[in-house]
């Protein structure tokens, strides 16, 4: 969300003419004076409207932001857009309300969404020597994201995607954020439907994209795999002669992202630049590599966030990083919420919560395999939500790896997880027919729902079982709330 700015006299993100003619809108307080025109933030929710805030009011399935206007005007709105769409009562209200009114703007917009857009596009115009780049993927592009900023840092003054506000309205709100002290931007760019990245990239318009992978994430809306990376190739739309697109050589998909492209394409992976070598890689410890012969170290746990500093580290050297400026932004990144994040005390708690799809939970389960420890090996993996129709077979799948990840006791947590247990059960039972004898004796456990009793329950099934130094996974979608699991179990924030 856009910084809030009081001050008297301060200059209006967009001028009224702008704002007007970017979104096609219409005054309906027609001869509201320019010279009051000012907004200094743009807020899609009314509970975050200060003063000087231009509200924009969403109508979705459920809910219709318009019934909240007014409530952004006693916060302090000085702008706000409405949308012929909502209700023919709200609609004549604000006409009345606008009538002479000359300290608040009531713009007239057909979608309220898409003129969100078209503002937050007219907007990023006003800034022409930025240098604008972008992230997306279907794993891993928040940890990207975070990884290039903290990198470029070193060298630009940057403004980047807080969190993973990376949405058709994420995305516009995230532009509003720049200034003109700015000299790069770096906003991610996400998907849960058809042309949402072609609408935000058009917001943006990114010369240099970074795309992680094509894998399985929100499959249950765009059917396949195919029809993902058709929608995340929209991302390198304009790029020019003067950009590049950053690809991952070794996805399945590298041919068909590069096709097209008028910029310069350049492949990431291991061994793909022979300027950056692989030292070791210490599983939960992070990864030692070089640039340029220069030592650092990444602290994020696994080949796979290896990979994704991979990306972040071609963009970096594109731009004219060194390799003491890449050193110092990898050995400055600061933990990420939820993702990867290593917590010890009297267990030691592998954090992987934020979000979760087959890909980054098959990762996540390669990591613990292959991590060598005193102690047992506990998993609690939750659903991974918005699979659609691939649910049933991506959890059976997810089942079926979890038993052979080197695990002690495997809780599967939620409905969706249930798929899970019964593969798992299924193998474990097959005794006579498994060549690793630690198969059959891994403790499974499939606990139902995801209420308050159901954590309760889980934190005491893995009391009972764990002893000091056993290693813990917390791997599921952000909305099982696995996190919850953490003070229940003595690994609260202070461990």
């Amino acid at each position: 969300m856009a910084d809030a700015r009081s001050a008297e006299n301060i200059e209006s993100l967009l001028k009224l003419s702008e704002t007007l003619e970017a979104v096609g809108g219409v005054l309906l307080n027609g001869d509201f004076p320019s010279e009051n025109f000012c907004f200094t933030s743009v807020q899609t929710d009314s509970r975050q409207v200060v003063e000087k805030s231009l509200f924009v009011p969403l109508i979705g399935e459920f809910q219709d932001g318009h019934l909240y206007v007014q409530k952004a005007l006693e916060q302090g709105a000085s702008a706000v857009f409405i949308s012929k769409k909502t209700s023919k009562n709200l609609l004549d209200g604000f006409k009345k309300q606008a009538a002479d009114n000359k300290n608040v703007a009531f713009i007239l917009v057909e979608n309220t969404m898409r003129a969100l857009q078209q503002a937050a596009g007219a907007y990023a115009r006003k800034f022409p020597r930025l240098i604008r780049c972008a992230v997306t993927g279907s794993s891993g592009k928040t940890t990207t994201k975070e990884i290039a900023a903290s990198i470029l840092r070193q060298k630009f003054s940057v403004i980047a995607t807080k969190g993973n506000f990376n949405s058709e309205t994420g995305l516009p709100l995230s532009v509003f954020n720049i200034r003109s002290e700015h000299e790069l931007g770096l906003f991610e760019m996400g998907m849960n439907r058809v042309n949402e990245i072609g609408e935000i990239a058009e917001v943006f318009k990114p010369n240099y994209a970074i795309i992680t992978n094509i894998g399985t994430a929100h499959i249950g809306i765009l059917g396949s795999r195919q029809n993902i990376a058709n929608e995340k190739k929209k991302i390198f739309t304009y790029i020019d002669s003067f950009g590049a697109a950053f690809i991952p050589k070794n996805d399945d998909f590298a041919s068909f992202l590069e096709k097209g492209v008028k910029g310069k394409v350049v492949k990431y992976g291991i061994g793909t630049d022979e300027s950056v070598k692989l030292v070791v890689d210490e599983g939960l410890a992070g990864t030692v590599f070089t640039v340029d012969g220069v030592l650092m170290r990444l602290s994020l746990p696994g080949k796979y966030n290896f990979l994704n500093a991979l990306g972040a580290i071609a963009l970096a050297k594109e731009l004219g990083c060194t390799a003491e400026q890449i050193k110092a932004g990898i050995e400055s990144l600061k933990p990420l919420g939820g993702r990867s994040v290593i917590k010890k005390g009297r267990f030691t708690v592998l954090e992987d919560f934020y979000n979760a799809n087959p890909d980054s939970m098959e990762k996540a389960l390669d990591l613990c395999k292959d991590t060598k420890i005193e102690g047992k090996k506990i998993y609690v993996l939750g659903d991974m939500l918005e699979l659609g129709e691939e649910s049933e077979s991506a959890h059976a799948k997810i089942g079926e790896k979890a038993l052979s990840s080197d695990a002690d006791m495997i809780i599967f947590f939620g409905f969706e997880m249930n798929y899970a247990f019964e593969k798992a059960i299924e193998l474990a039972q097959k005794k006579s027919s498994l060549a690793d004898e630690k198969i059959s004796s891994v403790r499974i456990i499939y606990i139902g729902n995801k209420d308050e009793s159901a954590i309760s329950d889980t934190a005491k099934e893995i009391l009972d079982f764990a002893e000091n130094g056993d290693l813990i996974l917390l791997k599921g979608s952000r909305g099982m709330g696995l996190e919850r699991i953490l003070p229940a179990i003595g690994m609260g924030a202070e461990s």
